[in-house]
C-alpha cells in the first residue's frame, strides 16, 4: 500500500484500501482525537503503516481502533495498535476476540510471536464516540455476525458499515454467529436513518444507501424463502466471503 491506496472521502476522512481480501481501513482525523475503523489483515499492516505515513500520521497517532465486527480480515492488525491505542468493539465481538475464539473470528496471524488480541472498550448500541469535530453513534447491527456494528455520523449523514451493507446491495455471508432474521431487522433499522453515503468494509462507496438497503433486504428474504440462509452470493466487488 502507498499513497495510491489512500482516498480522501471528506475533509478529515480517509479510506485506506484493503488488499488480498483484507478490509478497507478508515481514518478519521478529529480535533480531539484520531480514529481507525478496522485495522484489516495482519499481513497488510506494513502497507497500512505506509499509507498512514502518506497522510502524515504514525501508528501512535491513532487514539482508538474501532472494529466493525470480529472477523480476521477486519481485526488482524489490531495487535500492532493495542499497546498505544484503545481497541474497541461491540461486546459480542469483543468477547470472541478476547477469548481467542478462532472458530468464529477465523483469525490466524501466522506469526511465530503471535499474541492474543486485546479489547479495551466493549461497546454497546448507542455508545457515542466524540472526536471533537466528529461525533459518531454506534449502531448494533447483528446479522453478518452477532457483534456487527455500524458507525453513524448524523450530522454528515455518513455510515461506516463493515460487512453489514455494500454498494449495489451485494449480500454478505451470514457467518457462524450471525442470523438472516437479525440481518433483515438490522437493515430495516438502518432504513430509518438519514444516510447520504455508505463507507463499507469492502468495495466502493455507496451513494444510494436506501436503494442498496432495499436490495439487500429483498435478497435476504429470498434466502429465507429458498431455505438457503447463509449461502454465499458471488459477483460483487465486495469481499462477500466474509
Amino acid at each position: 500500500m502507498n499513497s495510491r491506496d489512500v482516498d480522501l472521502l471528506q475533509d478529515g476522512i480517509f479510506r485506506i484500501r484493503g488488499r488480498s481480501r483484507g478490509s478497507h481501513s478508515y481514518v478519521i482525523r478529529g480535533s480531539k482525537g484520531n480514529m481507525l475503523i478496522d485495522s484489516g489483515l495482519d499481513s497488510n499492516f506494513p502497507g497500512l503503516k505506509e499509507s498512514l505515513h502518506s497522510i502524515n500520521m504514525k501508528v501512535r497517532d491513532i487514539d482508538i481502533v474501532v472494529n466493525t465486527h470480529e472477523h480476521f480480515d477486519h481485526i488482524g492488525a489490531n495487535r500492532y495498535f493495542q499497546d498505544s491505542s484503545i481497541i474497541a468493539a461491540h461486546r459480542f465481538a469483543a468477547n470472541k476476540m478476547s477469548f481467542d475464539d478462532r472458530y468464529v473470528t477465523l483469525y490466524k496471524s501466522g506469526d511465530a510471536n503471535d499474541i492474543r488480541l486485546h479489547v479495551h472498550l466493549w461497546l454497546e448500541s448507542r455508545s457515542r464516540l466524540d472526536l471533537g469535530s466528529f461525533t459518531f453513534d454506534v449502531l448494533h447491527t447483528p446479522g453478518h455476525t452477532s457483534g456487527s456494528i455500524c458507525i453513524y455520523d448524523p450530522e454528515r449523514r455518513i455510515l461506516f458499515t463493515g460487512d453489514t451493507l455494500f454498494a449495489g446491495g451485494v449480500l454478505p455471508v451470514i457467518a457462524e454467529s450471525g442470523s438472516t432474521g437479525d440481518y433483515i431487522n438490522s437493515l430495516k433499522s438502518l432504513q430509518t436513518r438519514m444516510i447520504n453515503e455508505v463507507y463499507p468494509g469492502h468495495g466502493e462507496v455507496s451513494t444510494d444507501p436506501q436503494g442498496d438497503i432495499q436490495i439487500s433486504i429483498e435478497k435476504a428474504f429470498k434466502l429465507l424463502e429458498s431455505g438457503a440462509a447463509g449461502e454465499k452470493e458471488r459477483g460483487g466487488a465486495a469481499a462477500s466471503d466474509y
